[in-house]
């Protein structure tokens, strides 16, 4: 299969993703005329696209991005096409955080502090990721790092909803875990963008020294790779965006586990080529899925969590059985 060029790549990418955005605002259960478009406010439905349907395909744009680029740096790093943002637990601690807000029920009286506390509680999991690797340059303690990380995020949120102290705090976090784009504004937008920013950025910085890992760690230590600097960007920039994710969204799988797969025929197995084209598959994997929620004919919206997880749990179980086959 001969690969595109990839500033081709990239530019049929973005086309995707703005065709996608705009078929997001278009997208509903309300059907919006054109005249609504041009009006200027002046009708009523004008304010469904670009109060409501606006801020929520931006929040995708940007959850995507963040999501598909930690997906493909992470799997660049433990060279594992398995691996998933999930794996360095941030997002369970993340998540933690902002559990703990609707269960004390600060959330409800100041909104806004779920969100900084769910950036808060990745901070403190890049914190304890750090602690918890030491020094050490192996990429197995770097994961056994995370799995505890992940184990102490899954069993907080477990006992939050054991000892929540009503039906709708628990129906709340309930709700909130299976993560959504729904009633987003662009408060959230405002709020999640810096971080992700950053944290794309921090992950774009790792490309030479993921291709460099595809030559194992020693390789790349001969190649002059520092790999606690590596291990530093990878740290800050997954949990920068992922933690920016989870706050905004809930936790939504699968979308950094996917886009890499579908985005490496394309690219070659040169990690540092598949970073940025990840970040706008993941935004079109999110828009596309978003859009499958809400055109849903059912009397609630269907979760974006839950759809992604309809969709990556067959995948990942179609990987393992492709893997296996392989050693065989």
């Amino acid at each position: 299969m001969k690969r595109p060029p990839e500033w081709l790549l990239l530019s049929g990418l973005g086309l995707l993703v703005l065709l996608l955005v705009f078929a997001s605002l278009s997208a509903g259960r309300i059907q919006v005329p054109w005249s609504a478009w041009t009006s200027m406010g002046e009708d009523p439905r004008w304010s469904i696209i670009f109060s409501l349907r606006l801020p929520r395909a931006l929040l995708g744009i940007l959850v995507g991005a963040a999501l598909g680029t930690a997906g493909a740096a992470m799997q660049g790093y433990v060279r594992n096409p398995l691996a998933d943002p999930g794996t360095m637990g941030v997002s369970q601690i993340a998540a933690f955080g902002a559990v703990m807000t609707i269960y004390l029920g600060t959330a409800a009286a100041v909104p806004w502090l779920l969100s900084v506390a769910a950036i808060f509680g990745a901070m403190i999991g890049i914190v304890a990721l750090l602690l918890l690797a030491g020094a050490s340059s192996s990429v197995t303690t770097f994961i056994l790092a995370g799995y505890i990380l992940t184990t102490i995020g899954a069993a907080g949120v477990a006992l939050a909803l054991t000892l929540a102290p009503s039906p709708w705090a628990v129906n709340e976090i309930v709700n909130w875990l299976m993560g959504s784009l729904a009633d987003r504004s662009f408060d959230d937008v405002k709020l999640a963008a810096p971080f992700i920013g950053v944290g794309l950025v921090l992950l774009m910085l790792t490309g030479p020294a993921l291709d460099a890992l595809t030559l194992g760690d020693t390789g790349a230590k001969a190649l002059g790779i520092d790999m606690g600097r590596t291990r530093l960007l990878i740290a800050l920039g997954v949990g920068l965006t992922v933690g920016a994710s989870v706050a905004a969204t809930g936790i939504v799988g699968f979308v950094g586990l996917v886009t890499p797969h579908l985005i490496r025929p394309l690219v070659g197995a040169r990690p540092r080529a598949l970073l940025a084209p990840c970040a706008l598959a993941g935004a079109a994997v999110v828009l596309a899925a978003d859009m499958v929620v809400r055109m849903t004919p059912s009397q609630n919206e269907l979760r974006l969590g839950v759809a992604m997880a309809a969709v990556g749990g067959p995948f990942f179980l179609w990987l393992l059985l492709a893997m296996r086959r392989r050693m065989a």
